[in-house]
């Protein structure tokens, strides 16, 4: 077994080194600035709008890289670049500092949404590049940004966009997973970042884990909902409340893992295994192999039409929860669920001919024709940040054997 995760660690090294020199060498827009996204299978750009998520996500990765492995010039300037582009381009200064979902090359706006992740990740990419250079001024524009989410997801403020609810509230409104598991990730980046503001995190962090708990989790259903009522009410429909990710729920996981881990809570990290193992179990496509995109917590028919393709995100996530598992508990059946996820993602996701992942497969593995290596919502993040935490987790792994 420790042969073959020597195997999988050189492995991942590699992958790691062929993610980033892919998008360095194809999607570094040298003219504008930021980064490009969407490029086939060898890199070649087929549409120049640019991805607001992207710019914040691609900011943090490379900053993120510096921090990990030592400042390289190629990486803090790719991070600069996406920094300096939305800090330049993608903030709405005329509707509370809300930023924009997607702009065009040169930075002009094209889309608003009512959700507030291109925040998220801006403040994310603010704060470990503050890790990184010191530069007070990145502090402080990853606390606003972290603030406004907050103030937004609570209601403490009204939209400055005037953009309302995605539903019609009268009839029917609730609560959405995706906010409180992306703010208590968010939380522990700017905790590293801001430690005299510690107990403002801490105390975030606790209510997040909270609402996912108290409202979102159904042990009795075995499953983690995407969406239910404002007091966590199952809303039987399947166009929302019967919905489950089970990437995303696998991406929480290891979210409230490093929370429970950071807190010493044994309770919480049980928990957190359990709502693992209903995600992968559910989720696992028992004839093919991977992980479907979409269920329903009833086994009945799903909305979302891509509902039985194969992402790379959720595999990405799949590989830090089951190895973040096995570390901290020991327990074979985690150390089983990574191996088998690692072994599907070299046999149809990994491309070592031209370098990155396909993003998108059908149920069968094979990639959508013709396939990308990313899109206006894959670029370089979940990748990238899966092979640098598993390369540090195995190191660790393997110390311990």
């Amino acid at each position: 077994m420790k042969e073959q995760l020597r195997g999988i660690h050189q492995w991942i090294k590699d992958e790691l080194d062929r993610c980033v020199r892919f998008w360095l060498d194809n999607g570094m827009d040298g003219e504008y600035g930021g980064v490009y996204t969407c490029l086939d299978r060898q890199g070649r750009v087929f549409s120049t709008d640019k991805s607001v998520w992207m710019q914040g996500r691609c900011a943090w990765t490379f900053s993120k890289l510096c921090n990990q492995y030592g400042e390289k010039p190629e990486w803090r300037e790719a991070a600069e670049s996406c920094l300096d582009f939305m800090e330049k381009y993608c903030i709405n200064r005329d509707k509370g500092d809300r930023m924009y979902f997607t702009v065009t090359k040169d930075g002009k706006p094209l889309r608003q949404r009512r959700y507030n992740f291109s925040e998220g990740f801006y403040a994310m990419a603010n704060a470990e590049y503050y890790i990184l250079t010191g530069k007070p001024e990145h502090l402080e524009r990853a606390r606003r940004a972290y603030e406004l989410i907050w103030q937004l997801n609570h209601g403490l403020i009204n939209d400055p966009t005037g953009m309302g609810p995605k539903t019609i509230p009268e009839t029917r409104t609730g609560r959405s997973l995706a906010d409180p598991m992306i703010y208590l990730n968010l939380t522990s980046v700017l905790r590293k970042a801001d430690p005299d503001n510690a107990a403002l995190y801490d105390e975030r962090a606790a209510q997040c884990v909270h609402d996912i708990f108290t409202y979102h989790r159904k042990p009795d259903l075995q499953c983690t909902l995407e969406s239910v009522g404002p007091k966590g009410e199952f809303q039987d429909v399947f166009t929302a409340g019967r919905v489950v990710n089970p990437g995303h729920d696998i991406e929480c996981a290891w979210f409230l893992m490093e929370e429970a881990n950071r807190l010493g809570d044994t309770q919480l990290h049980r928990d957190t295994q359990d709502l693992f193992l209903d995600a992968i179990r559910a989720g696992w496509d028992k004839e093919y192999g991977g992980l479907l995109y979409f269920i329903d917590c009833k086994g009945l028919p799903p909305e979302a039409y891509e509902h039985d393709m194969k992402l790379w995100w959720p595999h990405n996530e799949t590989a830090i929860a089951s190895l973040m598992a096995y570390r901290d508990t020991g327990k074979p059946e985690y150390l089983e669920w990574f191996i088998k996820t690692i072994d599907y993602c070299k046999e149809y996701f990994s491309d070592p001919e031209y370098g990155e992942w396909y993003g998108y497969l059908r149920r069968d593995g094979k990639p959508t024709q013709p396939p990308c290596k990313g899109s206006t919502f894959k670029g370089p993040f979940h990748l990238p940040r899966m092979l640098l935490m598993v390369d540090e987790m195995l190191g660790q792994v393997l110390t311990q054997a």
